[in-house]
């Protein structure tokens, strides 16, 4: 049976985390052809969240952006590595059709690598965008990759090859796809009720809950200790946050193991009253799903940023804190500011994944 392949990017989780809904939706309606997933995304994070068979190509599909921590851009290496992976671009595509055409994959999806869009075209099959932004956009604010000659132009070129693109909501226009449909959110959403992931992660069931989620960069310079909550909050953090914590009664420290297809980060997202954050498609669209408030701060220099502030407030409660207050400790009169808020009376919709796989199968068929 023809394979279906997913070149994911592995800029942070985000573009995992949603796609492996997708991959669910879709072996759901055709079991039996296989999935590939190719991504430089972490094979055990992969693990413990497809639920599904599936087989990983290791190995970047795009560049992204480069980060020094959670909140802060290396804007140097994310020019130069952008630069050279589109420098040896020929040779890239020649080398990723030989490494699948084996598969005889009878779809790519993309999100959002050039690179899938311009194997599927070599290879004659059918390929699908699904994504809230792309790499043009995003590279269009470095004046170093928007004036290098051919960069931008060449990859709008791989995804004018698309077959469709499905656009996300938080996005921004897509011209250069031929063919475009919008779709809902694609959102993790949970499967156990608040009080039950609470009882099992041994969470208070009677105090506030603040989660630290800052993805997969880490936030080591945060002195969890000093938050200025901790006489009313609980405060969890896992090992992407930081290596070792002193955990106390106000302290939680939750290892990435424990997370599984059994109890997912997502239950986690909806059990606790606050997700403390950068804002990111991920991270917002289970808080989205979940009704959970977010207190956001900055993350640098990244076009992406403005468009999901501006979308927040009519998808939950949000609240922002500076950089030096994050780290300052400074959180009490924030959380209390935010957890004050109504929620936004529209409710948006999350089932994107299966709305997307419902269009991935009517390429297929």
């Amino acid at each position: 049976m023809s394979a279906i392949v997913f070149h994911i990017s592995g800029h942070g989780f985000g573009h995992a985390s949603r796609q492996i809904e997708v991959i669910h939706a879709l072996a759901a309606r055709l079991p039996h052809h296989p999935i590939i997933v190719r991504t430089a995304v972490s094979p055990s994070l992969l693990s413990r969240s497809i639920t599904v068979p599936h087989t990983v190509l290791e190995g970047p599909c795009d560049t992204g952006i480069r980060q020094r921590d959670s909140v802060t851009h290396d804007d140097e290496a994310t020019v130069r590595d952008a630069m050279a992976f589109h420098a040896t671009w020929p040779d890239r595509v020649n080398e990723e059709c030989r490494r699948i055409t084996h598969l005889a994959p009878a779809l790519i999806v993309g999100d959002i690598p050039p690179l899938a869009f311009a194997v599927a075209d070599r290879l004659g099959v059918p390929s699908v965008a699904i994504a809230n932004f792309t790499w043009d956009w995003i590279y269009e604010w470095y004046p170093e990759l928007r004036d290098a000659p051919g960069l931008l132009d060449g990859i709008r070129a791989e995804y004018a090859k698309a077959s469709l693109a499905l656009r996300l909501p938080l996005s921004h226009s897509f011209d250069m796809f031929p063919r475009v449909e919008d779709i809902p959110l694609i959102a993790r959403r949970a499967t156990r009720p608040r009080e039950e992931t609470r009882r099992l992660l041994g969470l208070p069931q009677d105090r506030r809950v603040a989660l630290l989620s800052f993805g997969g960069y880490g936030l080591q310079r945060l002195n969890v200790a000093g938050l200025d909550c901790l006489d009313t909050w609980t405060v969890i953090l896992t090992d992407r946050i930081a290596s070792t914590v002193t955990a106390g009664p106000s302290v939680v420290f939750l290892p990435e193991q424990t997370f599984t297809d059994t109890l997912g980060y997502e239950d986690l997202v909806a059990a606790v009253d606050v997700v403390a954050t950068k804002p990111g498609y991920g991270i917002l669209s289970e808080c989205a799903a979940a009704g959970t408030a977010v207190l956001y701060t900055s993350r640098g220099r990244f076009r992406e940023y403005d468009v999901l502030v501006e979308a927040m407030p009519s998808l939950l409660r949000s609240r922002y804190l500076s950089q030096e207050a994050l780290f300052a400790g400074q959180w009490n009169d924030a959380l209390e500011d935010l957890m004050a808020q109504r929620a936004p009376s529209h409710v948006p919709r999350t089932d994107g994944a299966e709305v997307a796989a419902d269009a991935l199968v009517r390429l297929m068929v």
